[in-house]
């Protein structure tokens, strides 16, 4: 069905059982079979190809060149630039189909660059970023920016980066625009013997850790953490080495880096935490509030806005 406000240039071919939604725009030698349905408002531009099991929301902008196959979802808002390639078979072989095809899914206002590749079975999430001739092995990660081939993540959108100072004698703490953050600048004692570094309760130590971790080894491109505790506080040092943390309360997202030992990030609960752009050499060295429990991790960061609603409400 055809919605009457849509426009459908002449050389475009829209097949009978196609869903089509109200004022979206369907240019010339665009190709739409019968099975797709696409919402209102979308822009679906020349040279566009679209199988049976497609989902396009709303909003949705499909620039040239562009061949959307069976198994693809696109939701609203999203922007897909020219000659961007979905696939959906990770074996293809000549006259021979897949009974299912794997699940592709673009989430709400993500935008992929031209000449962009994606591999099939795989989720974009939200306001996810991919680069221009980025090849996507991987799911994207929601506010992610990825390139090269293959795709690693090289920020965050809308990440704002906070400066920090050189080492400072004594302790001070500094509260970051996100809620429950805050960097504690820890002291730093030199002498022949070398530098010493310390927290205790009342000054660098803002909590009594009940456990520790430390991540070192990881090789650099890989993103650790992408989750967020319900009652869980963390102390982060950098020991060794350099990474990046993003910190998220919902509202708001800031990205700070660690490399150095005298340098710590305290988050409280209910914050999204993000490690990533390890150095070879780092060592992160983490304390935590409680003993671990499974049951206190959020690892979507869907449920984690919604939760983050309700306890704002």
């Amino acid at each position: 069905m055809i919605s009457p406000d849509a426009f459908i240039h002449p050389n475009a071919i829209v097949e009978d059982g196609a869903m089509i939604g109200p004022r979206t725009r369907v240019w010339a030698f665009a190709h739409i079979l019968s099975g797709a349905v696409i919402g209102a408002d979308c822009n679906i531009c020349d040279h566009v190809f679209v199988e049976n099991k497609v989902i396009i929301g709303d909003r949705a902008t499909i620039k040239c060149g562009v061949q959307v196959w069976d198994g693809v979802t696109i939701e609203n808002d999203v922007f897909v630039g020219p000659n961007v390639t979905f696939t959906n078979d990770p074996f293809p072989r000549s006259c021979q189909r897949l009974d299912e095809h794997p699940q592709t899914i673009i989430r709400e206002n993500a935008s992929i660059g031209a000449n962009a590749t994606i591999l099939p079975g795989l989720e974009i999430g939200k306001k996810a970023m991919v680069g221009a001739g980025t090849v996507v092995t991987r799911n994207v990660p929601a506010m992610a920016m990825v390139v090269g081939n293959p795709g690693r993540i090289k920020g965050y959108v809308d990440a704002r980066v906070i400066e920090q100072p050189g080492p400072i004698p004594g302790t001070t703490r500094r509260k970051l625009g996100v809620r429950g953050v805050e960097v504690i600048e820890l002291p730093e004692i030199v002498d022949l013997r070398g530098k010493l570094t310390f927290g205790q309760a009342g000054e660098g130590l803002p909590f009594m850790p009940k456990r520790w971790y430390i991540i070192y080894g990881v090789p650099s491109p890989e993103v650790r953490g992408e989750h967020a505790h319900r009652h869980l506080e963390q102390l982060l040092i950098c020991v060794h080495g350099s990474c990046d943390v993003i910190v998220d309360d919902g509202t708001l997202r800031e990205e700070v880096h660690l490399s150095r030992p005298t340098l710590a990030l305290h988050l409280t609960e209910m914050i999204w935490g993000i490690q990533y752009r390890f150095s070879a050499d780092a060592v992160l060295l983490v304390l935590a509030s409680e003993t671990y429990d499974p049951d206190d991790y959020i690892r979507s960061y869907d449920e984690f806005l919604e939760l983050v609603k309700g306890t704002s409400r």
